[in-house]
């Protein structure tokens, strides 16, 4: 009987202890499910962020990237900021084997072509990259750079530079030498619309696209403007009567600056490159030749103090348009150049490891 009794006194307590379990469960539960909620609706505003806009840096490179580990450091503070696109010759992989560089694994444009310099080409390359590069709707400029190229300051402040206006920087100016020129070109590309500068261009989405649209320009590129024939190659060809009258024009030198004036979009370009190259006119013996490539810097060159004169550039002058242009940024006067060429993995890896670039 008090057995009985007892075992009835308890069952009360067994069923508070029940109910106050089931209470603390539905309690746990109603935490996670709360959790799992706000979780929800942060990843939901976080993906309905709106992406900055990116700057696609498209790299033109013979095979690989022999200056990689610098640009590795200058990507590391882009955050989402940033595309890479290379365009090497047919076939090459950037894969572990060919670049130390995580950031250019497999960026490498799958229809590339044979590029050959003097030729349209370059030009060819340059477009099939801005054709993979317009894919990307977040990127909103097109930076070429070569595979000797460095940058001159941190990512932060030549993405702020070039964001902070809403031109292309494109080097472009009346080119008034002879030889240049081919008349076959008129009347689809008139004199007056032949412009000269450098293919190291920082594009806008708008004239990116201008440029892979472009069926009108591009194909008098490739039929009529052509590198004049050297003299060493004269014994597999045909001797020009008279080599005074070929046309010695290249390519990418010309393209983008003729198409878009030929488009009328002039008023929409800062007419100065953001890349620098030393031009040494008394580097070469043949009188030909003088002028054709850049200086090439090697180790020995590869110094601070040549760091700081490139960038204390402030000014570049055109001579065949009585032009001089005074660079600014944001309003404010600033140096002109964001990047330089051409420089050898020695001398790339020297200014790196000294620290003069501030990467």
């Amino acid at each position: 009987m008090n057995k009985r009794k007892g075992a009835q006194q308890k069952s009360p307590y067994r069923w508070r202890r029940k109910l106050l379990g089931l209470i603390l469960l539905g309690f746990c539960f109603g935490s996670l499910f709360l959790m799992q909620s706000r979780c929800t609706r942060i990843m939901t505003l976080a993906s309905l962020r709106p992406q900055k806009p990116k700057i696609a840096f498209l790299f033109i490179a013979r095979n690989r990237l022999p200056l990689d580990m610098v640009w590795d450091a200058f990507f590391q503070d882009g955050e989402n900021k940033f595309s890479i696109y290379v365009h090497s010759r047919p076939g090459f992989l950037f894969n572990k084997v060919t670049t130390r560089s995580a950031y250019f694994l497999n960026r490498q444009v799958n229809d590339s072509t044979q590029v050959d310099w003097g030729e349209a080409t370059m030009i060819e390359a340059e477009r099939i990259l801005l054709k993979h590069a317009l894919e990307d709707n977040h990127n909103e400029r097109f930076a070429f750079l070569s595979d000797s190229c460095i940058p001159l300051y941190n990512f932060s402040y030549i993405y702020d530079y070039i964001m902070s206006t809403p031109t292309s920087f494109v080097d472009s100016f009346a080119d008034t030498k002879e030889g240049r020129y081919n008349p076959k070109m008129d009347p689809v590309i008139p004199v007056h619309n032949w412009r000269k500068g450098s293919q190291w261009v920082v594009l806008t989405r708008k004239h990116a696209e201008v440029v892979v649209n472009d069926n009108t320009v591009f194909p008098m590129f490739k039929w009529h403007c052509k590198r004049r024939s050297l003299p060493e190659f004269w014994r597999d060809h045909p001797l020009p009567v008279d080599a005074s009258k070929e046309h010695n024009c290249i390519p990418d030198e010309h393209y983008v600056q003729t198409l878009l004036a030929q488009e009328g979009l002039e008023d929409e370009l800062t007419r100065r490159s953001l890349t620098h190259s030393s031009w040494d006119l008394s580097s070469s013996k043949d009188r030909e030749r003088r002028g054709w490539h850049p200086v090439t810097y090697k180790f020995s060159d590869a110094t601070p103090e040549l760091i700081q004169s490139i960038k204390g550039i402030d000014n570049i002058n055109y001579e065949t348009e009585y032009r001089r242009e005074w660079c600014t940024s944001k309003g404010k006067p600033s140096g002109c150049f964001l990047f330089a060429r051409k420089f050898t993995r020695p001398a790339a890896l020297r200014l790196f490891n000294t620290s003069a670039l501030e990467l």
